[in-house]
């Protein structure tokens, strides 16, 4: 700390952990045509893991915030509040408010800590004291940052970036990225396991399927957890593909289970986890009634009061289906502190290809967007051609549009369908498993939009 002349020691942190970021200090980038460069680094710890905070020199004594946000990057300026923010204990997830004109929606409220630091600070950091931190996002795609370890509340508004967009100069060299995983013996069987994704808070050894409790870091006991009943993805971890001009990595696997409240009919559904250095981490959901592309957003929908629609980005959505969902199985590495039996609740909102979904649990509130993806394109992108038919899921039509069928050939259709339905569905059902297929109920589509935002947490 220095004062005046005086340079004074004040106390020791923890060591840094390696993120594997390919951020690094005096690293140099433009946001909105400003020049800035990368003077500091705060790392936080929280219930469900770590984080990492960039300081940002911009011109003159004006600094921001370039932090990781549910895989992807915001960056954040200091924001004054017209009012003083209520005690963190008044913003319950979920629930809306709002500051200077805008409408907020409170999407996490969480005890953090912050545990180690590095280069120019813009102040004097409280060294492990635990503090809330409150996360508030709009329907115009921003967070709103609220950190109580000050009083008044320091507050940062902030909006998505992608590290190419900022122009970044100076960055680690690609060569250093993972040739580094770090080792370790499995809790379990004791096979070599080795991580690789930055800071990752959860992973599967594959050897004995175990999941493994990596959110406090790798030094000491770790916390895992059994499975059986392996899942086999039809695309390989570590496979990687092209989509929507994006080199994409599946690093990371899982399957779910939903049930509509009231409905004891469950319906399954596949989640792989893409990697890309540059744009993070988005999510390739097979499902019973097609493929579909999604990120975590940065902002949040504004949803009616009834939950029937949701409005984001302009553009208005309507439900499709509210339901419970329940992590069955996961394979590979992940972002967030992923567990076997972890529940939300979750509702699915639509508009043509263009979908949306929101992920509830105790502590956090996540909404993902993205869009429905044809079965072939998928296959193609991971050069699977060769087995592009078991991509086919319920989204294909049966005909094509440029078959003629005629009045008989439909009256036979349905007089076969109405013969024939009751036995297939009660052979469908005994032969379908949704613990480990993609299985969905008598009802169409089965609400197997479910879990875009897979996991929540991962500030």
């Amino acid at each position: 700390m220095r004062q005046g002349e005086t340079l004074a020691r004040i106390g020791k942190m923890a060591e840094l952990f390696d993120d594997f970021s390919p951020l690094q200090l005096f690293a140099a980038g433009r946001v909105d045509g400003q020049p800035f460069t990368l003077v500091g680094r705060l790392q936080y710890a929280y219930a469900g893991g770590r984080w990492t905070e960039w300081i940002a020199a911009l011109d003159g004594e004006r600094t921001g915030l370039l932090s990781e946000d549910n895989g992807a990057f915001v960056f954040s300026l200091p924001h004054t509040l017209e009012r003083e923010a209520p005690p963190a204990g008044d913003l319950r997830v979920g629930a809306t408010t709002a500051f200077n004109g805008q409408s907020y929606t409170v999407a996490s409220n969480e005890q953090v800590t912050l545990v180690s630091a590095q280069g120019e600070l813009p102040r004097l950091p409280d060294l492990g004291k635990p503090f809330p931190a409150v996360e508030l996002r709009s329907d115009r795609g921003e967070v709103l940052s609220l950190d109580y370890d000050t009083q008044p509340p320091g507050a940062y508004l902030g909006r998505a970036v992608r590290l190419e967009d900022l122009q970044l100069t100076g960055l680690r060299d690609e060569s250093a990225k993972d040739e580094k995983g770090r080792s370790f013996a499995c809790p379990n069987c004791g096979a070599p396991v080795t991580v690789n994704l930055t800071d990752s808070k959860s992973i599967t050894c594959s050897h004995c399927n175990s999941i493994i409790d990596l959110s406090q870091g790798i030094g000491g006991e770790l916390r895992h957890a059994e499975q059986d009943e392996p899942v086999r993805p039809l695309i390989a971890l570590g496979s990687v593909g092209t989509l929507q001009g994006v080199n994409w990595q599946v690093v990371g696997f899982q399957h779910r289970m939903g049930v509509e409240p009231g409905d004891d009919e469950h319906f399954g559904w596949n989640e792989y986890l893409l990697f890309n250095r540059q744009r993070g981490f988005s999510f390739l959901v097979d499902a019973e009634d097609g493929w579909s592309m999604v990120a975590p957003t940065t902002g949040a929908p504004s949803m009616a009061e009834s939950g029937k629609t949701a409005k984001y980005l302009g553009k208005s959505y309507q439900q499709q289906y509210a339901y419970n969902a329940e992590t069955t199985y996961v394979a590979g590495e992940f972002y967030w502190q992923v567990e076997r039996g972890q529940k939300t609740f979750n509702r699915d909102f639509a508009n043509g290809n263009a979908l949306l979904s929101m992920e509830r649990s105790a502590n956090e509130l996540t909404w993902s967007s993205g869009s429905r993806m044809d079965s072939a394109t998928v296959a193609a992108a991971f050069k699977l051609d060769a087995k592009k038919d078991m991509f086919t899921r319920g989204d294909a039509a049966p005909l094509s549009s440029g078959s003629r069928v005629g009045c008989g050939t439909i009256i036979v259709i349905l007089v076969v369908i109405f013969i024939l339905l009751p036995l297939l569905l009660t052979t469908c059902s005994s032969r379908c498993d949704p613990n480990t297929q993609n299985c969905s109920s008598t009802r169409s589509s089965g609400g197997s939009y479910g879990g875009y935002s897979s996991g929540g947490g991962h500030k």
